[in-house]
């Protein structure tokens, strides 16, 4: 199986020995002044990106490279568990790598603790955290209050002014007339 490890300013990704076959390459070296991003994926398959290139491209298992409008990633991914990704700068001899090692989380911790910029929690970097169940409202959304005397939202005579309703958004409208 794959190993991640920080040595020194660099991170090394030494391959397994099938990995190693596969990619004509036993060890990745980044610098990790290079990390931009680090995350675990739970559906392997989307941490590639871009067309295929040299390497070993089975059901289950990708090891190789791949090339895509931003660059070249490098993967060593298998499909019996989730996959860590390091995004990189563009100056790095990868734009990402990807690989399954033996417990993600942990290795995402330690990847983090050497991120410039410092730690980083994964929800929050892309803004779209959800607050902690301490922080959360204990009560449900209250429901929208009526005005008296209204049948609904637009009022007991439908749409304002005699206006024709807006037509339900998804489909096509058609008009027949000649």
């Amino acid at each position: 199986m794959t190993r991640v490890a920080v040595e020194g300013t660099e991170i090394v990704v030494r391959l397994g020995l099938r990995e190693t076959l596969a990619a004509r390459r036993h060890t990745v070296r980044v610098p990790a002044a290079a990390l931009r991003g680090v995350g675990v994926e739970a559906s392997w398959w989307r941490v590639l990106r871009g067309a295929a290139g040299p390497g070993m491209w089975l059901p289950g298992r990708c090891v190789g490279t791949r090339h895509g409008p931003d660059g070249t990633d490098f993967v060593a991914v298998r499909s019996d568990g989730p996959a860590l990704y390091m995004d990189l700068a563009p100056d790095a001899p990868f734009r990402r790598v990807a690989v399954s090692v033996a417990d993600p989380d942990e290795t995402e911790r330690a990847l983090r603790a050497v991120m410039p910029g410092g730690p980083e929690p994964p929800a929050e970097r892309d803004g779209t955290a959800e607050p902690p169940a301490e922080q959360r409202a204990e009560s449900p959304a209250e429901p929208p209050v009526e005005q008296p005397g209204s049948a609904g939202p637009a009022g007991p005579a439908g749409p304002a002014g005699g206006e024709e309703p807006e037509a339900p958004r998804g489909g096509r409208e058609f008009d027949d007339r000649a």
